[in-house]
């Protein structure tokens, strides 16, 4: 068992160049996708504060299917384009969402989040998955969170052998 890191630094910013060490070392000698993705998303729940879910959701036959995640029970499937987690797959960029209820076909898998961020997985230019985080406050993501889990995210994707069939 890996201990989860006591992150020191005040800062956010510090806290996630603090977050992704720890990252690196606990994914340090595992390649597999299945287990790295399930460390990530644990390690992620521990260290972030003010969430109430995170996880992946990755890319098999043209659409996103849940993976690794913690918190409560979550939508399985998600269409490309719709929601959060679709749009940012479709755009292949991060989306940021201050309100969810302002966002045009949210999917509410938990009523109690009311903002999220979704940072899309890309290997090259293939669809991996997305990393999804979702808050029970308003307006908890800012642009400092976004560059943070992009690179945590791009730090998972070279620490981990990948399938090559989805």
């Amino acid at each position: 068992m890996h201990p989860i890191p006591a992150l020191t630094t005040t800062d956010k910013a510090g806290r996630y160049r603090e977050l992704a060490r720890a990252l690196e070392a606990l994914l340090e000698g595992e390649r597999d996708w299945l287990a790295n993705l399930a460390n990530t998303a644990a390690l992620l729940w521990w260290t972030l504060p003010d969430i109430n879910w995170v996880g992946f959701y990755l890319y098999r036959n043209g659409e996103l299917v849940l993976g690794p995640f913690q918190g409560k029970p979550a939508c399985v499937r998600i269409p490309i384009g719709r929601g959060v987690c679709g749009t940012a797959a479709a755009r292949r960029q991060s989306v940021v969402v201050p309100d969810v209820d302002a966002f045009p076909g949210h999917i509410a898998c938990d009523s109690a989040s009311r903002s999220e961020i979704v940072i899309p997985m890309l290997l090259g230019d293939r669809l991996l998955g997305v990393l999804d985080v979702d808050a029970p406050v308003l307006e908890r993501f800012e642009e400092t969170d976004r560059q943070g889990l992009e690179a945590l995210v791009q730090i998972l994707i070279g620490a981990t052998d990948w399938p090559s069939n989805w």
